[in-house]
């Protein structure tokens, strides 16, 4: 039942989100599904040069994480993309990249769903559609708790995950340095180069997986969702913002050259978790177990911050005159339950996906939601832009966190972004992106011609 409304007392969402919670939260999102099953897939298309493409990658995402840590300080709210896009680019923006984030992790929760249904296959011979569904209803229950019990539950799971990389990462090193198990004989550094060299496929093998690294990448900007229920923002956004990064480069960079020194990249499969596959080969069957069911709990985990943020970013753009305004209510533990609700159920699109084409439904989502996030990222930095312009001219207060190498760095990424959009036609699964993206921002264009939004109504 949703809280009664009234001028004196408006519907706000609580800020009881600490420092704590929100590093484990964006860290929590970013690591999941691109790491523990997609970089298996990218190994297989490049080889060591993987490692270049996650590094380039990681260059644009210190950028933007670097510009959305300047407008959060700027101004802490909730939804934060479509309010700065709105506020510094235009109304149409903010409509659109509200909507287009929303979609993004609707689509993105689907991916999760469809690892939690192939690793539970490592175990149980099931259809690849009834694990999925589980998760997303317990999931989604979890999310009508209130947002403290949230944040809680996400910590641990993160915990888990980034715990499970660092033992990943020493087990590694030791069975390399001290040749131990049944690895340790072949095991070496060495292996990053001796397999067809650091580009075996050259650099069309670096190109083809920047659209899995940049989707790998996706989540870490989800700090900016939880801006409106954090505890002392201006303090606790800038911090999280700065230890995200480096964070999550060594979880990647460290994990897969430890993966690729262990076994050579070309005896990796690209259908199971390099993970399990790593573990099973040091000769630890019980260990891949439990890696197995720590890669569930990453997908899960990924999948929860999926329904949070849809449910913020709902409420966000209710509150803006963007969405139904029944998106807008909260419920008594002040949770956008309806906004949950609603992306809950579109959601289960990817049960149907993962009944109909359980092999190509990976692929097909983890694709199109990278059109969303691209979108996101390339607002950021647009808006990011046009922020630094309105506070030379007077019209915006200057914070003193802030983005290096502006404006030209702003522009390099937003070029490397839609260079990223391109390189998704070379492919024949990820080119069905490009077919839904024309049709989605249509849709969006006639749902805005149709709404008289109430621009400089910004969520609380």
């Amino acid at each position: 039942m949703s809280s009664p409304e009234s001028a004196s007392n408006p519907p706000a969402l609580a800020r009881s989100l600490q420092s704590r919670h929100i590093q484990l939260i964006a860290i929590g999102g970013t690591i999941g599904v691109g790491l523990f099953l997609g970089s298996a897939k990218a190994i297989h298309k490049a080889g060591p040069a993987l490692l270049l493409s996650y590094a380039i990658g990681g260059v644009a995402i210190f950028f933007i994480m670097r510009a959305l840590g300047e407008l959060l300080t700027y101004r802490p709210v909730a939804g934060s993309f479509a309010s700065y896009a709105d506020e510094f680019i235009g109304p149409f923006a903010g409509f659109v990249t509200g909507w287009s984030y929303w979609f993004m992790w609707v689509v993105t929760a689907m991916a999760e769903m469809t690892a939690i249904g192939k690793y539970t296959q490592y175990w149980l011979l099931v259809p690849q559609w009834l694990p999925a569904l589980c998760a997303l209803a317990l999931l989604y229950g979890a999310n009508t708790l209130a947002v403290r019990v949230y944040g809680e539950l996400e910590f641990w799971f993160a915990l888990i995950k980034v715990i499970t990389i660092v033992a990943l990462i020493a087990v590694g090193l030791g069975v390399i340095v001290l040749g131990a198990g049944s690895l340790g004989p072949t095991a070496s550094f060495s292996n990053l180069w001796t397999h067809g060299g650091l580009l075996p496929f050259g650099p069309i093998g670096v190109l083809l997986t920047l659209q899995i690294v940049m989707f790998a990448y996706t989540g870490v900007e989800l700090i900016g969702v939880t801006a409106g229920e954090a505890d002392n923002p201006s303090v606790v956004l800038p911090r999280a913002t700065n230890s995200i990064i480096w964070r999550i480069l060594i979880f990647y960079l460290g994990a897969l050259v430890i993966i690729m020194a262990l076994v050579p990249w070309d005896r990796l499969d690209p259908d199971t978790s390099p993970f399990v596959f790593v573990f099973e080969k040091i000769g630890i069957p019980a260990a891949a177990s439990v890696i197995n069911l720590v890669v569930i709990t990453a997908a899960a985990s990924s999948c929860n911050g999926g329904i949070y943020s849809t449910g913020r970013m709902l409420y966000t753009l209710a509150q803006r005159g963007q969405a139904p305004s029944i998106f807008g209510k909260l419920s008594h533990r002040h949770v956008p339950l309806p906004g949950i609700n609603a992306s809950a159920a579109v959601m289960l699109i990817g049960v149907i996906l993962n009944y109909l084409v359980p092999d190509r439904v990976f692929t097909w989502v983890t694709s199109i939601a990278l059109v969303g996030a691209l979108w996101t990222w390339i607002i950021i930095m647009l808006a990011h832009r046009s922020y630094r312009t309105a506070v030379a001219a007077g019209r915006a207060r200057a914070v003193p966190y802030r983005m290096p190498c502006a404006p030209i760095a702003n522009w390099l990424v937003v070029g490397f972004l839609l260079f990223v959009s391109a390189m998704l036609a070379l492919d024949p699964d990820t080119r069905v992106a490009l077919y839904v993206a024309p049709f989605w921002f249509g849709l969006l264009w006639l749902g805005y011609a149709r709404l008289k939004p109430a621009p400089g109504i910004d969520a609380v």
